[in-house]
């Protein structure tokens, strides 16, 4: 595949997956070539050489545009593939891990502090970081201007660049220094060779992770965390509804963040019997209370004005109950919603964003162990207090979110937050029996221990007319 030289189109263009992809990466024995084929898709990245930086004295002196799309590999055996051997050298030196972070490498972009690549995700749940097509062809460019090569070396072979049909997701990630390069690398490698065999439930959980990530970072659209709260005893009474909302303006650089509490006046006097009563205890701002006809229209007007913004992102803790609501005859809030996020950052539509889902992909569960909010908060370290109020709920569902999405990819994510507790026979993070376990936990008095006797039940199901549904 020719490349041509990057032009200022690329270095306005914002698609990740416009262009291809050169694997950077992940050890892999059946490749020994920088530039040849490799046997298979999952298997075309090798590891960068930890070789010295190149000479200062010999500065860039060509800036980089600045593009987005993916990244290359090297290889001890990269002079079998470079028709001139005196071009191994330089090469090997510019893709040094030491190198990649200098701020005079040629890669740098101003304003970052380090070397910014991608981490793009397979439909198989399998990361690898990547160089974009336009970072591979200036990277020639420079090697040559800079007469460390006689001529441009050769651009890779088609077999080794990716295209969007073999993405399900890629984002920028940024790397610090060459210890944090040099343990991504190696973390990446690890948790692929843990996601054979794990199942399709785990690999969904992680691609969406990584999307949300990618949406959240290139601050798309409006998001909002919403949670209903009902009657312990009747769950089609409900009694309060609770927001937190992100959304962004002027081209993303200022954002815009909004709490909020409804309470049906109508339905003050029903007191639970089994589920937490804090109702009358909301930390993030004045308790609104409000009739039912209101608390009806409000609820709507929220969902229409926000989708018809831009794209719109509900925001649950196990969305299952809280959409029925949204969907109930008498609320009429959600028609069409997705549960599948788009390759690409949308432009409209309704998606649904889980945390349980997110963190599931996070401490690696492959099956339906779903943790509760309190439990997922602590593990986040998040602090938390009141919960089983709608809008503390709304407000600890976005900061889970936000905790997670704002953080870096997932299995990074995963070791900076609990260092060595996956074994390579088991991708799912072993927590001690005092985190699980708030009573045991050092967060004792910070993070109330969750006393419910249960949690909002089923409801109606799927199918109902939600005839009786008390307003």
């Amino acid at each position: 595949m020719a490349m041509g030289p990057v032009t200022e189109r690329d270095a306005q263009n914002s698609d990740l997956l416009r262009e291809s992809f050169v694997l950077l990466c992940s050890s892999a024995p059946q490749c020994r070539r920088l530039y040849s084929p490799a046997s298979s898709l999952s298997d075309r990245s090798l590891p960068l050489p930890p070789l010295p930086p190149p000479s200062r004295s010999r500065k860039c002196q060509q800036p980089l545009r600045d593009t987005t799309d993916s990244r290359i590999s090297s290889s001890s055996g990269m002079h079998q593939a470079l028709p001139n051997k005196t071009d191994v050298g330089p090469l090997k030196a510019l893709l040094a891990y030491e190198a990649l972070v200098h701020p005079d490498h040629p890669l740098h972009k101003q304003g970052i502090d380090g070397v910014e690549l991608f981490l793009g995700t397979f439909a198989n749940g399998e990361m690898r970081l990547l160089f974009s097509s336009a970072q591979v062809e200036y990277l020639r460019y420079w090697l040559h201007a800079m007469q460390l090569t006689r001529a441009p070396i050769p651009i890779p072979s088609s077999d080794s660049l990716l295209q969007a049909k073999d993405l399900t997701n890629c984002s920028p990630v940024v790397y610090k220094d060459a210890a944090t390069l040099k343990k991504a690398v190696k973390t990446i490698d690890k948790n692929n060779k843990r996601l054979k065999g794990t199942g399709t439930l785990l690999t969904t959980r992680r691609i969406s992770f990584e999307k949300i990530r990618t949406f959240w970072a290139a601050h798309v659209g409006t998001w909002l965390a919403i949670d209903f709260e009902a009657w312990d005893r009747d769950h089609t009474v409900l009694t309060e509804f609770g927001w937190s909302l992100a959304r962004w303006e002027d081209e993303g650089r200022k954002k815009i963040d909004e709490d909020g509490h409804m309470v049906v006046k109508e339905h003050i006097g029903y007191m639970n019997t089994y589920v937490e009563q804090n109702r009358d205890h909301y930390s993030f701002g004045k308790s609104e209370i409000v009739d039912k006809m209101t608390f009806r229209q409000r609820i709507r007007d929220m969902i229409a004005d926000h989708r018809a913004a831009g794209p719109l992102f509900l925001v649950f803790h196990d969305n299952s109950q809280d959409i029925k609501y949204l969907r109930s005859e008498y609320l009429q809030a959600l028609s069409d919603f997705e549960y599948l996020l788009p390759d690409q950052p949308p432009t409209t539509g309704v998606y649904v964003v889980d945390t349980g889902n997110m963190f599931s992909a996070l401490e690696g569960e492959s099956g339906g162990n779903m943790r509760s909010l309190e439990r997922v908060c602590r593990h986040l370290q998040v602090p938390v207090s009141y919960l089983h109020n709608a809008g503390n709920d709304a407000h600890y569902t976005m900061a889970a979110m936000v905790a997670m999405a704002s953080g870096d990819p997932v299995d990074e994510q995963r070791e900076k937050r609990w260092p060595n507790r996956t074994t390579h026979a088991n991708p799912k993070v072993e927590f001690k029996p005092w985190e699980e376990d708030s009573d045991l936990s050092d967060l004792e008095g910070v993070m109330p221990v969750d006393t419910a006797m249960g949690t909002e039940g089923d409801g109606p199901g799927d199918g109902t007319t939600w005839n009786g549904f008390d307003l």
